[in-house]
């Protein structure tokens, strides 16, 4: 795939079904890309972003785990590489101010942020090559009933009582190919849903990756590059989201071998991995 980016989307060719009718259309999805921190030269942190405003993102991040506690602990942040260097402006450098003083062996305990290395220059496609080389692409052998993606919405819905009473978790549901229930989870976090279902489907020998027929999850957020991570990687041939996905997120679908499918509403979807998996 190769997005025209348009200041932090991408246009990409998608399927959209609706009515029982099929057509290609252009469709702009968010910018989703890993972004490295590093403090005096040291990696601190990588999180997942949308491309902007990363300078703020950092310090703010730096501010929420105590590793700075004002503006004064820092002196300058910027981006590091050169322009046209594969992943450049996609690591900022967040330099000590005067006189202060950021230890990153002291950061270890908090909670989103350990120590890690890696080269300057991580990028969103060494993420995938990354995860490629860890699994085996999913082949699908089945096409799966479009009838499927409806049944898979109305069983989300019907998995969510604790939302139904709060309106404030995520839920996570997998499906087998004949729209029987394998498992369901809700959290407030929608990657642990996820974590949830796949667990439990580990448990009960159930995972995805060892059944000789399709396994679809369905989740109640967008689809982002984690969720389809972990989807890949347990073995799901669909991932079905509510909402959209982001750009990495299709990518990593795409060199899975992954369906993915968003905007599940109302008998309309689109598709943005693989329809070939589905029975148009």
């Amino acid at each position: 795939m190769n997005p025209r980016r348009l200041r932090g989307l991408v246009e990409v060719t998608a399927t959209r079904v609706a009515g029982g009718a099929c057509h290609a259309r252009r469709e702009a999805v968010v910018v989703e890309e890993p972004l490295e921190i590093r403090v005096a030269g040291e990696l601190v942190a990588t999180t997942l972003r949308s491309p902007g405003d990363d300078e703020a993102l950092a310090l703010g991040l730096l501010l929420a785990e105590g590793v700075i506690s004002s503006a004064a602990d820092v002196g300058k942040v910027a981006h590091c590489g050169r322009p046209g260097l594969e992943g450049f402006g996609n690591v900022v450098e967040v330099t000590p101010g005067p006189g202060a003083r950021i230890d990153a062996h002291d950061l270890t305990e908090t909670r989103r942020i350990g120590m890690m290395t890696a080269a300057c220059g991580v990028c969103g496609h060494r993420n995938i090559e990354a995860l490629m080389r860890r699994i085996e692409p999913i082949d699908v052998p089945t096409r799966m009933p479009l009838e499927l993606l409806d049944t898979a919405v109305r069983t989300l819905g019907a998995s969510q009582p604790l939302f139904d009473r709060t309106g404030g978790l995520h839920a996570a549901v997998a499906l087998d190919v004949d729209g029987q229930t394998l498992a369901a989870a809700e959290d407030v976090g929608r990657h642990n849903a996820v974590d949830k279902v796949v667990g439990r489907l580990l448990q009960t020998g159930q995972l995805p990756r060892t059944r000789s027929t399709p396994t679809l999850l369905c989740v109640s957020s967008r689809s982002g590059f984690e969720i389809v991570q972990k989807a890949a990687v347990a073995g799901f041939a669909l991932v079905l989201s509510v909402s959209a996905p982001s750009s990495l997120a299709i990518e990593t679908a795409t060199a899975s071998g992954l369906c993915l499918v968003a905007f599940a509403r109302e008998g309309r979807v689109t598709i943005y991995a693989h329809p070939e998996h589905l029975a148009l």
